[in-house]
């Protein structure tokens, strides 16, 4: 997933991963013990309750039918079991807000009703299902329904799509969101196929995070089958007025009728980029590779949903500027999908090495200036956002998370700081041995869930001994463990980004702006790079030049609104600020919006501005995006109730003008 970011006590033991080399037959007993604590901690799930040590699902089938005038999807989940702890009798599953009608067991070819206790719902984790199995059934069947407000799914009004005449659906399950739409171990260390049969009203197409093949016509009544064994965040569904139309003999766009030209002019590239990941990384496995282009309520850029990517239109905009996502979600296809972390508290695994990989496929197709330039923006934002947080976010290998949400907890760390660390190596033992080390760890693990313990153990049995004086414990210990980034690693420097900062700076001393000649050749990451150096604030009326040379205001390019506008609104540039609700309201995108939002919130009026904006744009959000809205709209009206009341000016002074609002 590309960002934007993403529950009570778990027990999870050894996942179905690759575990590091084994101690010899004649190690001492404790130390032995002590290593396979250490190693159950770092794969602890904190974010789930099930108990996978004991009994693990290895496949699950869904039976559902999908209701649009309810909101409501509905049906049994059947699950195939494999009872690891001889002493387990019970089945604990993750929900969220379900309606559990039902529990079966399957025993001898017949079900047979089994007793199951639904626990009080937790604000951040749900609610434990509890099955008591005493005969430790294979199957198991959870009869259930859906809630309307369920966190992983979106239902949209006609209104609210591109066409305007079908309603639409999707669901977005990572982190911890599979839950409020299936019963599950909702965990990245649990992986298991699953097939399904869903139900809708004939006209509209329903995809899923399976085998949607693209001749598949609408008959309201549709199969999938996914053969390989995936964590529960990857599970994902869709359903509205989608057409078809490939990129390539593996790849194709799914999209409303109204998006899919452009969309599939846009991401043209897709089978080039597949070509270039396999000369890299090995073959895909996974089939196809469709993208489904989402209503702009979607709240993140991507999500790396397993056969078929969803994605933002936001990052259409007409000169392939921005495909740098579908490399991203591209790259999952090893990193994230194929080797999963075991947990969120290793997201690094999943995001830094698909940041990682997302940049050599760029390079490329794009050239290695291309590459460079979106890794001098990540590393720039990424110094920008650590100041702002603790010292154990800033490390890869981050502490458990406890009662936190991993929604929250997912921070541009994991992908960046991490992306980085591997670059860091690249450099100090060379492509030639690098790249062979990397396509290994995806090859040995793969279809495993790991932990950052497991890719340390990895790195030094096969890549620390090509050159045993490339890296130290010391440097290592900087890249994970430690805070901020370390000081020896080597900055991305742009050469188009030094031709930008001689045209800003002098324009900041004359006001004259670039000769266009210059800034003809400009893409969107150019212009990122020209706002982002713009520093705090800026005059109104060179806001006002800016704004009449390149028209920020109104852009349709995400990437510069979400800096364009938070500069305008702390400039006290007004005049955009109306344009500014406009791309809020309109933009689901939580990277995109969250800034220009949490401008608005620090001035009294603007704070009113915002809260108007959102109670227009709130049906058409999504339930991520929302409570990450409301949470900082509460945060900001609580600061301002606490400000006490200026006390009446003395009579001499109150006449006096009062400076506007900005």
């Amino acid at each position: 997933m590309r960002l934007s970011l993403l529950f009570s006590l778990a027990m999870i033991a050894v996942a179905s991963g690759c575990s590091g080399d084994k101690a010899p037959a004649d190690a001492q007993p404790a130390a032995k013990h002590a290593k396979e604590a250490a190693v159950s901690a770092r794969r602890h799930d904190e974010s789930s309750y099930a108990q996978p040590e004991k009994v693990r699902i290895t496949d699950l089938a869904l039976d559902l039918a999908l209701d649009f005038d309810q909101k409501q999807l509905a049906g049994t989940a059947t699950y195939t079991l494999d009872w690891t702890d001889p002493k387990a009798t019970q089945l604990v599953l993750d929900t969220r807000e379900l309606g559990i009608q039902k529990v079966e067991g399957q025993a001898e070819g017949a079900w047979a009703p089994l007793q199951f206790a639904l626990a009080d719902a937790d604000p951040v984790f749900g609610s434990k299902l509890t099955i008591e199995a005493p005969q430790r059934n294979p199957q198991i069947r959870v009869t259930y329904r859906t809630a309307p407000t369920a966190s992983g799914l979106q239902w949209l009004e006609p209104a609210m799509t591109e066409g305007k005449q079908l309603p639409f659906m999707f669901s977005q399950s990572q982190a911890i969101h599979a839950r409020s739409w299936v019963p599950l171990q909702d965990t990245p260390g649990v992986r298991f196929t699953y097939s399904a049969h869903v139900t809708s009203r004939p006209d509209v197409m329903v995809l899923m995070s399976a085998n949607s093949s693209p001749e598949t016509q609408r008959t309201g009544d549709y199969r999938f089958r996914m053969e390989h064994p995936i964590p529960s965040y990857l599970m994902a569904i869709a359903a509205g007025d989608l057409v078809f139309k490939p990129t390539g003999p593996r790849s194709g766009i799914w999209a409303e009728p109204a998006m899919v030209e452009r969309a599939a002019t846009e991401f043209a590239d897709t089978e080039q980029m597949i070509v270039a990941a396999e000369g890299l990384y090995g073959p895909y496995r996974w089939g196809r590779y469709d993208i489904l282009v989402l209503p702009p309520s979607f709240p993140f850029g991507g999500m790396e949903n397993p056969t078929l990517t969803f994605a933002t239109p936001t990052v259409i905009v007409g000169d392939k500027s921005l495909v740098s996502l579908v490399a991203h979600e591209l790259a999952h296809s090893w990193s994230g999908n194929l080797v999963t972390n075991a947990s969120w508290k290793d997201i690094w695994l999943n995001e830094g090495f698909t940041t990682y990989v997302q940049g050599r496929i760029t390079e490329a197709l794009y050239g290695a200036e291309m590459a460079e330039m979106e890794r001098q923006i990540d590393q720039d934002g990424v110094k920008h956002d650590m100041a702002g947080m603790s010292p154990a976010d800033q490390a890869l290998m981050l502490p458990p998370l406890t009662e936190r949400d991993p929604d929250e907890a997912l921070s541009e760390v994991a992908y960046v700081k991490g992306a980085w660390f591997l670059q860091f190596l690249e450099q100090r033992f060379g492509r030639e041995v690098f790249d062979p080390f990397l396509r290994g760890w995806f090859d040995d693990h793969a279809f495993q869930s790991a932990d950052s313990d497991q890719f340390v153990e990895y790195l030094k049995k096969n890549l620390l001994p090509k050159n045993p004086n490339a890296v130290t414990a010391a440097e290592l210990d900087a890249w994970l463990n430690q805070p901020g980034i370390p000081a020896f690693a080597a900055k991305a420097q742009s050469r188009t980004f030094s031709n930008v900062d001689t045209a800003r700076i002098a324009w900041r001393g004359s006001q004259q702006l670039p000769n266009p000649q210059i800034t003809g050749d400009w893409g969107t990451q150019a212009w990122v790079h020209f706002l982002e150096g713009m520093g705090e604030k800026l005059k109104p009326e060179q806001l006002a030049q800016l704004d009449a040379a390149y028209h920020f205001t109104g852009t349709p390019n995400g990437e510069i609104a979400m800096r364009w506008y938070p500069l305008a609104l702390r400039s006290g540039y007004l005049e955009a600020r109306p344009a500014a609700g406009e791309f809020i309201q309109r933009v689901g995108r939580r990277k995109l919006i969250m800034p220009i939002y949490e401008e608005l919130v620090k001035t009294p009026d603007g704070l009113a501005f915002a809260h108007e904006v959102f109670e227009r744009a709130r049906p058409g959000y999504h339930p991520i995006t929302t409570a990450s809205v409301e949470a900082l709209l509460a945060k900001a009206d609580k600061a301002i109730a606490a400000v006490p009341a200026a006390a009446p000016a003395p009579p001499e002074q109150a006449t006096q003008p009062q400076a506007p609002q900005p």
